[in-house]
């Protein structure tokens, strides 16, 4: 299929080369490969993207970022920085390339502020945040967007009409000492990133982000980060259980998904579970996107035209609900 498009597609700072290599080496088993890939934005990319039918590519800064960074004036500073980095590199392609803000998390107003720069000065598409902020050197403080506080930021992300993406970071502090220190080969995607995301939205869900803020539109990738699979037990015990003892959501979860969450096939190249998550959470819902570098063109766009489904669905979730969603001009091959 022509004109995909891809949408958790990460970069880094060259500055940063050290430090992209050791995230790189934490999953790749070509540190040094990852890392280039990593810091090129157009050249590599764009040869992978014309071979494997790729039209346009939304860049975001690779995980854990600016989350990573607990002191808030650095973070900040981190995240303007890329901002105006990433800007400036894609400036030449607006055919080819968009991007997500980077935020720091440490402050919602601040996070606002800097996501309406962005979007009203750049263009940029949306937003992509690393799960939670870290807050403090031990790794223990970690800032969840959930709470009512954030509703300034929220509201600002709905006025403005663009998504954001929840994307997962590694597990720091007590919660990786405990959890997984000893289980390090579930760290990332086999487990902690679905574990960390999973709850981070359901929060959002449970604690009434999507209540107050019903234009919010949030996406997930990794196929939701294991919640389709488990959609029929999280509303049995919503409904039957949770609501009668004092939840107070509006709607359900299968209505959430409906209404205010996508997920993405990034990283998850499996027929058997894409089919699922259509019956689950519906074609309209499903964003076709690769996880690159930590996933290879060749992987994610062989298996994606090569899938047996309608036209109408595979365009469906290779292209035109990216369009609409992220309200996208003109690309390469975005009529084929």
């Amino acid at each position: 299929m022509l004109g995909k498009v891809a949408l958790e597609e990460a970069f880094a700072l060259p500055r940063l080369h050290e430090k992209t290599r050791w995230w790189a080496g934490l999953f790749a088993v070509n540190p040094d490969k990852h890392a280039a890939e990593m810091n090129d934005l157009t050249d590599i990319r764009i040869k992978y993207m014309d071979k494997y039918g790729v039209g346009y590519t939304i860049l975001s800064y690779t995980a854990p970022g600016v989350q990573d960074v607990w002191d808030a004036k650095e973070a900040q500073s981190l995240a303007v920085e890329i901002n105006d980095y990433v800007a400036g590199a894609i400036k030449g392609h607006p055919d080819r390339f968009g991007a997500f803000v980077t935020l720091s998390m440490h402050d919602p107003d601040e996070a606002a502020a800097e996501l309406r720069r962005c979007v009203t000065r750049y263009g940029f598409k949306g937003a992509l945040v690393n799960d939670t902020q870290r807050a403090g050197p031990d790794g223990d403080d970690m800032i969840f967007y959930d709470g009512p506080e954030w509703d300034v930021f929220w509201s600002t992300v709905t006025e403005l009409d663009v998504p954001f993406y929840l994307h997962p970071r590694n597990p720091t502090g007590s919660q990786h000492d405990k959890l997984w220190a000893k289980r390090k080969w579930l760290i990332g995607p086999p487990l902690s990133f679905a574990h960390g995301v999973s709850l981070h939205v359901l929060g959002m869900v449970t604690n009434g982000v999507f209540d107050r803020h019903p234009g919010l539109q949030v996406v997930l990738g990794h196929l939701g980060e294991h919640i389709p699979f488990d959609m029929w037990r999280i509303n049995h015990w919503f409904e039957d259980v949770k609501k009668p003892l004092g939840l107070s959501c509006k709607k359900t979860i299968r209505e959430y998904f409906r209404d205010n969450l996508w997920i993405t096939t990034s990283g998850h190249f499996s027929t058997t579970t894409l089919q699922f998550c259509m019956a689950e959470v519906g074609a309209d819902r499903i964003l076709f996107s690769i996880d690159y570098p930590f996933e290879c063109f060749e992987d994610a766009c062989v298996w994606y035209d090569g899938v047996p489904l309608n036209l109408d669905d595979k365009r469906k979730m290779g292209r035109d609900n990216a369009k609409r969603l992220f309200k996208l001009p003109a690309f390469k091959d975005s009529e084929a």
